[in-house]
């Protein structure tokens, strides 16, 4: 069982920053690929990051390339999403989630089997 807890969302102007952590509670952190997801109002929730077990390897949708970042730490049992060059169209609530170990595909959300309850990400323009 992980429990997940996202801080670090707010209201920021297009152009800002802001970094996202997500807090997990459990032992076996480290064997679970990370991912974060959003979802804008009136859309479906959408693929935005992912990082593996050993953090060798990151995946991020198009649209967030060269300007978001996904990282963890494992001591902290913690994964950050540091997002820059802020848009309007990145307004969503955005949610972190853990896929068990083997997990093929970590851009499906169907992959994930534990997720937090998400945090408020507002970019006026």
């Amino acid at each position: 069982q992980v429990q997940l807890v996202e801080s670090g969302g707010g209201l920021v102007q297009a152009g800002g920053s802001l970094r996202l952590s997500c807090a997990a509670a459990g032992r076996t952190f480290s064997s679970y690929a990370m991912g974060w997801f959003r979802q804008a109002p009136g859309k479906e929730r959408e693929f935005v990051a992912a990082i593996s077990w050993s953090v060798d390897t990151t995946y991020y949708v198009d649209s967030v390339k060269g300007r978001f970042t996904i990282s963890r730490d494992n001591a902290r049992n913690t994964v950050y999403l540091q997002m820059n060059s802020l848009k309007s169209e990145d307004t969503a609530v955005y949610y972190c989630a853990a896929a068990p170990y083997g997990s093929r595909s970590l851009v499906r959300a169907f992959e994930y089997r534990y997720w937090g309850q998400g945090t408020q990400v507002t970019v006026s323009s």
